[in-house]
């Protein structure tokens, strides 16, 4: 009897080729690229099984460009190799050169830690192989696909898809050799995906339209997160089975909560799925919305993994990180993709469980701490005399401080300022200013911090703070 195998596969590229030229000056064709490769993800590895007439329970997990698939023998596994290796070059036709499959095999046979290393290896060997070809040293710039203009449209709001070698993109809306539904509930004929948009009308409303939906500075902007250390708590499995169940869950709650919280009024037209994935997610809409979007779905993964993940040792993820980078309405999505690409590698660098937000890294205490000085700023700037002034002289103050290169002398002088100007705002005439010096006070202690050794200690919530409320009263 021939042993089990285990075939692990991933779609490489897929950033890339999104914001390849033309989509770095359409956000249509880059949303649609997006698209298509989260529908390709899943509907891959479904047809890899029709086309070996095996049943859609040998699917282990899928998502992310990422799959794992149970075969019963190696007869199978050489099919599935070829099959592969003919998706591949479409891609790689499709896309000009830029996406590509890389995928391994192995016996199901021994420790699931060393089953898993095989797999791993053989992925990378596979991956790395791509050096190996003529002209990869060369500069790339990522240019127009020869298919490009044949991209699948409507993916977003498309009720089924088709799978065929024929489709230039391999996927399309109408036709197809094997065919699936595409909706909210998982079956065995039907693949659940996580699409939501904002509306205008009946089409998907722009970037430009949810900017003018903010509260405050009409901008826009990517919130995208990860669960930190995923990999590192997959590879802590100890068996397939568990593997495949964890994969699952993960998948399952971050695209279901996803979804969820898109439903509620807050969010509804205000903010669009970009993806939703095991581990990752990312989303675009109003900056203002995008804010809440972030807060409330970091307390929901808290509570989901102190409940869920109780069980498991280690704090292997079991928290997000998250970055979220703010564009005006003309700013190209792709460009805005890629800087916040950037920012969340520097959230991820800095900190676990953290949030990127304004050129700061807040820990989600610091974060709760800034929205609450937020709403003291904003009502010193809307309700007392002479609150605007004060709230500029701040953000000077916290401007000079960062400038850095500052002697201890200097710390002393901005510390004497900022006492200065405080005392400009001492008259006391009625209740309403004996409110707002209490006011002035808690935000002075709050976000200025204290001198120590002659150095003024500066808190980073209460820069995030000051640039929020003016992004809310502008």
């Amino acid at each position: 009897m021939s042993a089990q195998i285990l075939l692990q596969g991933r779609i490489l590229g897929v950033d890339e080729f999104a914001v390849a030229t033309p989509a770095d000056r359409d956000n249509r064709i880059f949303d649609a690229r997006l698209q298509w490769a989260a529908i390709l993800g899943e509907v891959l590895p479904r047809a890899l099984l029709a086309d070996l007439k095996l049943p859609p329970l040998m699917l282990g997990s899928s998502g992310g460009g990422r799959f794992l698939l149970i075969l019963p023998d190696g007869e199978r596994a050489e099919a599935a190799a070829a099959f592969l290796k003919r998706a591949s070059d479409a891609l790689l036709a499709f896309t000009n050169g830029i996406v590509r499959i890389a995928w391994s095999w192995t016996e199901n046979l021994g420790d699931w830690t060393v089953v898993r290393k095989r797999l791993r290896d053989g992925a990378r060997q596979a991956a790395e192989a791509v050096a190996t070809t003529p002209g990869f040293f060369e500069p790339f710039t990522p240019v127009l696909p020869q298919g490009g203009d044949r991209m699948p449209r409507g993916l977003r709001d498309a009720t089924a898809i088709g799978f065929s070698f024929d489709f230039p993109a391999l996927i399309a809306l109408e036709g197809g050799e094997y065919r699936w539904d595409l909706g909210r509930q998982a079956s065995v004929d039907n693949i659940t995906l996580t699409r939501h948009a904002a509306r205008n009308g009946d089409a998907v409303a722009s970037a430009k339209e949810l900017a003018k939906r903010a509260k405050g500075e009409k901008l826009w902007g990517i919130l995208r997160g990860g669960i930190d250390d995923f990999d590192t708590r997959m590879r802590k499995a100890q068996s397939v089975e568990e593997h495949v169940q964890l994969s699952i869950l993960y998948k399952q709650f971050l695209a279901g909560e996803i979804e969820l919280m898109c439903s509620t009024g807050d969010y509804f037209q205000r903010v669009t799925v970009l993806r939703a994935e095991n581990a990752e997610f990312a989303v675009f809409g109003s900056w203002d919305a995008l804010l809440g979007f972030a807060r409330e779905l970091q307390r929901v993964f808290a509570a989901f993994a102190g409940d869920s993940l109780k069980d498991l040792a280690g704090g292997e993820a079991k928290s997000l990180t998250m970055a979220l980078t703010l564009a005006e309405p003309a700013e190209p999505m792709a460009r805005i993709w890629e800087d916040n690409a950037r920012d969340l590698e520097i959230a991820k660098s800095s900190d676990k469980d953290c949030l990127y937000l304004l050129g700061r890294v807040l820990e989600w205490k610091q974060m709760a701490d800034a929205a609450e000085l937020t709403e003291a700023v904003v009502q010193i700037a809307a309700d007392f005399r002479g609150g605007q002034q004060f709230l500029a002289q701040l953000r000077t103050l916290y401007r000079k401080v960062e400038t850095g290169g500052l002697t201890p002398t200097d710390h002393e002088r901005i510390a004497s300022r900022a006492l200065r100007f405080q005392r400009r705002f001492a008259n006391v005439a009625s209740r309403k200013e004996r409110e707002f010096q209490k006011l002035r006070a808690h935000l002075m202690k709050e976000l200025a911090g204290r001198n120590l050794r002659g150095k003024l200690k500066i808190r980073p919530e209460g820069l995030v703070a000051l640039e929020w409320a003016r992004l809310a009263t502008n």
